[in-house]
């Protein structure tokens, strides 16, 4: 394997990490909230600001921002097409860290979506 194909499967490795630690974070802090959705524009402003008072909000669009600044750099470095066929490693991530760490149920049915979604993704790259 060539050394800069090992660099740009290491940054989209990251960047796919990073994106599904934002997502943890993001989630976990709405639910950390009891809250319902009203129709009224002062609960939805309080919303907004109980969301944003959470560090975990903050941490969550911290590495949201780190992935696209590591994106940036995988497409200053390899064909889009190759890049984000290869990103659609974070279908996978995404499902076992909700399923891990969030305690969300992933069935079969599922799992065998997810990977017919990368399956495809990776077909459509190569033709």
């Amino acid at each position: 394997m060539k050394n800069g194909l090992f660099i740009v499967l290491l940054l989209i490795t990251l960047t796919s990490i990073c994106d599904t630690f934002s997502q943890l974070c993001l989630k976990s802090s709405i639910n950390s909230l009891n809250f319902s959705v009203g129709s009224s524009i002062v609960k939805i402003f309080k919303l907004v600001f109980k969301i944003i008072r959470i560090p975990r909000v903050w941490i969550g669009f911290s590495f949201s921002t780190l992935s696209v600044c590591i994106w940036l750099l995988v497409l200053s470095k390899a064909d889009l097409n190759f890049a984000f066929s290869a990103d659609s490693m974070h279908y996978i991530f995404i499902a076992l860290a909700s399923s891990i760490f969030l305690k969300e149920k992933v069935g079969f049915k599922r799992w065998v979506g997810t990977i017919f979604i990368v399956l495809g993704i990776v077909i459509i790259s190569v033709s």
